[in-house]
């Protein structure tokens, strides 16, 4: 055996290079998110070149209103996918809750905390019961809230008439919901951004949101490892019902009245697709806020680009089922699956 040389100093290991340039941007900002800042700042281009108009400040926050509620769904629907579920009841509980707020606020004398507080709190059980028909029933999440989507719909409808109920404009309170102004921003557009700012960091520097993207990874090594999947279920279930109720006091606030179907449809298919094409891998276990929120910002561009060209809107349903597949698509072309009936 040869014995070591004398001379040779302590034996260290090489620190691996940090990346710099280029490449240091496109780790920091997130290949996903790099990909999405472009097609936005092309459909801003594209729509900008077409009509002077459409990058003024006073357009810039029509989008930015016109995105809020769909916004705040696509937040937590980003973490029911996360977490491997899925919740296509999110609208239904919008238009729920949106009735419910103009309810109680025309039965008690116009008291806007009243309507307010009864709509997060039937959120919360609305939510709550999601997960519980998930867990207790053994009911897969994307069967169990599409019942809900009917359901809660159905209870809206039953309650209302069918038709909207309640007069809020009156109300300072709603007023400034929906046209306020905090530093130039419309009040509703700081609610969504405090409240992905708060989902943001619950999920990136929390120990519950590194057990949500456990529990959406690999179900039974975070069971193995103590994590208590129920709870965890229940929670992110009944924070969706929450915050879902706070898209539906919004659009009270943003319409005047209590709606239980209209601006409500159609917002859950938008809120899976900003998850989607922020780069949730529908599977679970991975995706995040930001990525999230520059889809929706893209939607909202891309939507209100063709509604200031005159484009038929039944062309704006076209564009973003597209981007649904297109989503999904590149996500199972990155996972390496194989495709349906054809040999691995």
């Amino acid at each position: 055996m040869t014995a070591p040389s004398a001379t040779a100093g302590p034996q260290t290991t090489a620190r691996p290079e940090r990346p710099s340039g280029p490449r240091a941007l496109l780790v920091a900002v997130g290949g996903q998110n790099l990909i999405l800042l472009l097609a936005l700042a092309a459909v801003l281009a594209l729509f900008g070149s077409l009509n002077l108009n459409y990058l003024s400040w006073g357009n810039i926050q029509v989008i930015a209103e016109a995105v809020t509620i769909a916004g705040l769904l696509a937040v937590v629907q980003t973490v029911v996918i996360i977490c491997g579920g899925l919740d296509i009841s999110v609208g239904s509980q919008a238009g729920l809750a949106s009735v419910v707020s103009a309810m109680v606020f025309t039965s008690t004398g116009s008291n806007p905390f009243l309507g307010l507080g009864a709509a997060v709190l039937v959120g919360a059980c609305v939510g709550l019961l999601n997960g519980a028909v998930i867990i207790y029933g053994r009911v897969n999440p994307t069967i169990a809230t599409l019942a809900g989507l009917a359901a809660y719909k159905g209870v809206a409808q039953l309650i209302s008439g069918g038709s909207a109920q309640g007069y809020v404009l009156g109300d300072p309170l709603f007023i400034f919901l929906s046209r306020g102004r905090i530093a130039g921003l419309p009040t509703m557009v700081w609610i969504l951004l405090l409240i992905a700012a708060a989902v943001h960091v619950l999920l990136t520097y929390t120990d519950i949101g590194r057990n949500i993207y456990a529990l959406g990874g690999n179900d039974t090594a975070a069971r193995l490892a103590g994590i208590n999947l129920n709870k965890y279920l229940l929670s992110v279930y009944a924070l969706t019902g929450t915050v879902a109720a706070v898209a539906g006091i919004l659009l009270t606030a943003r319409t005047g009245s209590g709606q239980p179907t209209s601006g409500s449809e159609g917002l859950e298919l938008q809120a899976i697709t900003a998850a989607a094409l922020g780069g949730c891998a529908l599977k679970g276990g991975k995706g995040g806020i930001a990525g999230t929120l520059l889809a929706v910002a893209l939607l909202g561009a891309l939507q209100n680009g063709l509604t200031v060209e005159g484009i038929n809107t039944f062309w704006q349903n076209v564009a973003q089922g597209l981007l649904l597949v297109a989503a999904v698509v590149i996500q199972q072309r990155r996972g390496r699956e194989r495709a349906v009936g054809l040999p691995a």
